[in-house]
């Protein structure tokens, strides 16, 4: 005879019937009526967690039962809350959370939108937001729009689909309609934008000192003597490349240095327009002495293709770059930047979306702005 879960004993174990097709028994010895699969039953089913029908079929009794027994309610005898949650411990049931919230309206999930998942910077962006999400008991969905408008759009769907509490988004370069966004703004989604921002909505921002960075980089190289300060912008469109143009532009007027034209390349940040860009400056009748690159790895690669033509730096030209990570202080000569950090950024965009999501109805939407700091290395130091 079949021994008796709770006991062991097979004295005292009578059939009792069936229950959903499996034979029902009971322990006179301990008052327990248990279902037992069969071996080949047990054989044929795959590992899975345990629900609350899962115990219910043990104890033979209602998944509601079991329900209001897990939940502590006054409905249920307190010996039977017991026997549940004795079983319950046996098989190692673990709650439902996701379902549980969604019954409340909630799913403590935030999604993140990212331009580029490879790139150092919203590496580092990623890491400060998982950080802060998770000692505040969030969990975080990520996905990345590969520079593409249309991606972006549907990760937006896509996130607001798996109910997530709010939104993380850094827009990508071909980014410049944001109905997407407004839409999801009207439905009541809390939304915070961090890095790539749009002024367009009435979201909160985290954003860099991208006007006063650029400012101080073209300074820096104005102080070491450069006069014909070329830049290498990003997309004309993006408003972080808008921002650091107007800084390297406030910057020439601040020192009496005529603004031409000529030195502005509008790029994609990609490896290949930024060699376009050299090419087009060293065909100029007035060359440039020095470059301002709007991001990090542009500036890298202008010195390694700037060695290989056998141009000295900073002697002949000088390079500096908004952003910063490992490489551009191991490559020779280092890289001079204005350091963003990354993960700070992170860190205040996810409490500002947590303080969103908090205070939804009452939110009012402001801006926060991470402070950076010139580093100044070989690429530049003439004096």
């Amino acid at each position: 005879m079949t021994p008796c879960i709770k006991c062991g004993n097979t004295d005292q174990i009578v059939r009792a019937g069936f229950v959903r097709g499996k034979q029902r028994l009971y322990c006179k010895a301990c008052d327990l009526y248990f279902t037992v699969a069969t071996d080949q039953q047990s054989q044929a089913k795959k590992p899975r967690q345990t629900t609350i029908i899962d115990i219910a079929k043990v104890l033979g009794i209602a998944a509601s039962t079991v329900s209001r027994a897990l939940n502590n309610s006054p409905e249920i005898n307190e010996n039977t809350r017991r026997e549940v949650l004795r079983i319950a411990n046996e098989m190692d049931y673990r709650p439902n959370f996701l379902a549980q919230s969604l019954n409340r309206g909630e799913t403590h999930t935030i999604g993140v939108i990212i331009p580029d998942i490879q790139r150092p910077f919203f590496a580092g962006v990623v890491a400060g937001i998982q950080k802060v999400a998770t000692e505040a008991g969030y969990r975080v969905m990520i996905c990345q729009s590969n520079e593409s408008h249309h991606t972006e759009t549907l990760n937006v769907q896509a996130l607001v689909t798996s109910r997530v509490d709010g939104l993380l988004i850094s827009h990508s370069k071909e980014t410049s309609s944001f109905e997407h966004v407004k839409l999801q703004l009207k439905k009541g989604v809390p939304i915070v934008h961090f890095d790539r921002v749009c002024n367009e909505v009435d979201t909160a921002k985290v954003v860099q000192q991208d006007y006063e960075g650029s400012f101080i980089l073209t300074r820096h190289l104005i102080e070491q003597g450069y006069k014909r300060i070329a830049v290498l912008a990003g997309p004309a469109d993006l408003l972080i490349s808008k921002n650091r143009l107007e800084g390297y532009k406030a910057a020439l007027q601040k020192y009496g240095i005529e603004f031409d034209e000529k030195l502005v390349y509008y790029s994609n940040f990609s490896t290949e327009e930024s060699l376009k860009a050299l090419e087009y400056w060293l065909a100029l009748p007035q060359k440039p002495d020095s470059v301002f690159t709007v991001h990090y790895g542009n500036g890298i690669e202008l010195i390694m293709e700037l060695k290989k033509r056998n141009i000295k730096i900073p002697e002949e030209m000088g390079v500096v770059a908004f952003g910063d990570e490992l490489i551009a202080s191991l490559i020779e000569p280092s890289l001079t930047v204005f350091q963003q950090f990354p993960f700070s950024i992170g860190e205040t965009a996810a409490r500002v979306l947590i303080d969103n999501i908090i205070n939804k109805d009452n939110f009012e939407p402001y801006t926060r702005t991470i402070e950076g700091e010139l580093i100044i290395r070989k690429s530049s130091r003439r004096r």
